[in-house]
C-alpha cells in the first residue's frame, strides 16, 4: 500500500485561525477589491483608514499602493513612514509585523504560513514574520513563514528568504545568502 502524503479531505482549519469571523472576513476581501484597489494613488491616508478600519496597526506616513494586497489587515502591524509598492502582498495568515522606516518594493510576497508536510491532514500553522525598522525588501522578494529581517537589512531583487537574516547586511540569491555590509 503507498503511503498517503497528503490526504486533503483530512484538512481542518484551527478553530478561530482567521481572526475573525467568516462574514468579517468576506466584507474585508470586498472592500480590498473596490474601495481599496481602485482608489487613486495618491490616496494613501485613505487606504491606512480602511486598514486600520479592519484592525491593521499602521504608524504615521505609510505609503500603501492601491494593488497591495493583504489576506487579514488584523493579524498586521507597520510601523512609521513604511513604503508598501504596488503588487506587494502580506499574505498574513499569520502575523506580519513591519517596523519604522521600511520599504517593501513591487511584487515581494510575505508569506506568514505554511502547511505541516509531515501530516497526511495538511494541517495549516502560522509563523510571524518581522521586518526589523530600516529594512529594504527590492521588487519581487519572496519572504518565507517565520523569517526575520534584521535591522537596515537589504534583501536584493528577487531572492527568496528562507531564515533569518542579520542586521545591516546585504543579502541575495535564492536561498538569500549574505554578501556584505550595507
Amino acid at each position: 500500500m503507498p503511503k498517503d502524503y497528503q490526504k486533503l479531505e483530512q484538512f481542518q482549519l484551527p478553530d478561530g485561525f482567521r481572526g475573525r469571523s467568516a462574514l468579517v472576513v468576506q466584507l474585508w476581501w470586498l472592500v480590498q477589491s473596490t474601495l481599496f484597489a481602485m482608489s487613486p494613488q495618491f490616496m494613501y491616508s485613505w487606504r491606512v483608514m480602511l486598514l486600520r478600519l479592519f484592525g491593521a496597526k499602521v504608524g504615521e506616513g505609510v505609503i500603501i499602493r492601491p494593488s497591495v494586497r493583504m489576506t487579514y489587515p488584523w493579524k498586521v502591524k507597520i510601523g512609521n513612514h513604511v513604503w508598501i509598492g504596488d503588487h506587494a502582498e502580506l499574505y498574513s495568515l499569520g502575523e506580519i509585523e513591519i517596523g519604522d522606516d521600511v520599504v517593501i518594493s513591487q511584487k515581494s510576497y510575505l508569506c506568514a504560513a505554511t502547511h505541516d508536510y509531515s501530516k497526511p491532514s495538511f494541517d495549516m500553522m502560522d509563523k510571524k514574520i518581522t521586518i526589523e525598522d530600516q529594512a529594504w525588501l527590492a521588487t519581487d522578494v519572496f519572504i518565507a513563514p517565520g523569517v526575520t529581517i534584521g535591522r537596515g537589512a537589504l534583501i536584493g531583487a528577487r531572492s527568496s528568504v528562507f531564515s533569518d537574516m542579520p542586521e545591516g547586511m546585504i543579502c541575495v540569491g535564492s536561498p538569500a545568502k549574505i554578501t556584505r555590509k550595507r
